[in-house]
């Protein structure tokens, strides 16, 4: 497959699974009250997804490539970025890679919220 093509196949599956991500949103925002609801939501749902689809890329001819692209890399990236992280991590630990894994697990969490933080005390410069 040429690269456009491929290129189009995630796009438009982040695309999706943005709307997708919204719509979530939208549907839990009654049940809001003060809770990540809808965010914990996604990041479980699409955990499940991305190992369930990512599995059956992986041993099956099921998925084939292009629904790969599509499904995993495009719904599921833009559904939510966790699931891919989830996916990864467990790739490492099936490789028998547990340093690496508990360097992206801990890396990822502290690095995020340091990363965020950061920003968020830079971004006060302007107001």
């Amino acid at each position: 497959m040429k690269h456009a093509g491929a290129i189009a196949l995630v796009g438009v599956g982040g695309f999706l699974g943005s709307v997708a991500r919204y719509v979530v949103a939208l549907l839990l925002a009654p049940v809001a009250t003060g809770f990540p609801f809808a965010t914990l939501t996604v990041n479980i749902f699409g955990s499940f997804l991305i190992g369930f689809l990512g599995e059956l890329a992986i041993s099956t001819t099921l998925v084939s490539p292009e629904a790969r692209l599509f499904l995993v890399t495009g719904f599921c990236g833009g559904f939510t970025t966790f699931s891919a992280y989830m996916f990864e991590n467990t790739a490492l630990l099936k490789d028998g890679q547990l340093f690496y894994a508990t360097m992206y697990l801990a890396g990822s969490i502290a690095g995020g919220f340091i990363a965020l933080y950061t920003g968020t005390l830079l971004a006060k410069l302007w107001t």
